[in-house]
């Protein structure tokens, strides 16, 4: 399966853990907090109302979601100062990797990046050195065990631009403005959806055949992933059901 598709479907199996949905929640809470820096009023603010749309499809209490608004629009300000920017490497394999980071410390941020690399064998890249492969879509994961028909009329009802089969789910692909629009439609026509988002796709995928490679590429993945300041980290790895399998078994 591909790279996002795959490890979205991971992620949210291991999201059930309360220790990683806190984590989930305080990096979705600071994603709406640096939104709301442009307003309060979602309908007013289009990256507000993304950020927002994201945290709520996460199953972010309300009140949190709140919060985090009031912090980003002037209230109980703390006086941190977040800045986004992506830094770009590569996992074992030649499969590439674009980090996704909102940090109040690039400093801090940048040696751990380096630190997981080093410790287990990616290596950093220039930018754009892989930013390229990658452009922001629309997916949405839909639960194991629906038809082919039911997935595609919900689809095309909902505005979606294809399906793909993904194992015994399916991958939903939209504009990356869409999504949460899309995915409501898809769950309104009685479709559970496992996950919602506008990762950065690869155009193109590097297929990975070798179990040390695939286990080494979901360790980075898993590093990175758990560090507060990484929001998301993309990849354009294809490795199949069965390898995938193996690698999470350790």
């Amino acid at each position: 399966m591909s790279g996002h598709s795959k490890w979205a479907t991971i992620k949210h199996k291991k999201g059930a853990a309360d220790a990683k949905r806190g984590k989930i929640f305080n990096k979705l809470a600071r994603q709406v907090e640096v939104a709301a820096k442009g307003g309060s009023d979602p309908d007013m603010n289009a990256a507000l109302r993304t950020a927002v749309q994201k945290a709520k499809s996460a199953s972010m209490p309300n009140d949190a979601i709140d919060r985090a608004i009031k912090r980003g629009s002037g209230e109980g300000a703390d006086g941190v100062v977040y800045e986004t920017f992506m830094y770009e490497g590569y996992a074992p394999g030649g499969v590439a990797l674009l980090i996704d980071v909102l940090t109040d410390n690039r400093n801090r941020i940048s040696a751990d990046v380096r630190q997981v690399f080093t410790k287990l064998g990616g290596s950093m890249a220039e930018p754009g050195a892989v930013g390229w492969q990658f452009g922001r879509r629309g997916v949405i994961i839909t639960a194991d065990g629906v038809t082919e028909d039911d997935v595609m009329m919900a689809a095309l009802e909902a505005g979606a631009d294809d399906i793909v089969a993904e194992g015994d789910a399916w991958r939903i692909m939209t504009d990356a403005s869409d999504v949460y629009n899309v995915k409501e439609k898809i769950e309104g026509a009685g479709i559970e959806v496992v996950s919602a988002d506008s990762p950065m796709v690869a155009e193109n995928l590097v297929p990975v055949t070798e179990l040390k490679d695939a286990k080494a590429i979901l360790k980075i993945m898993e590093a990175l992933e758990d560090n507060d300041d990484i929001q998301d980290v993309f990849s354009n790895f294809d490795i199949s059901d069965e390898l995938m399998e193996q690698a999470i078994a350790g």
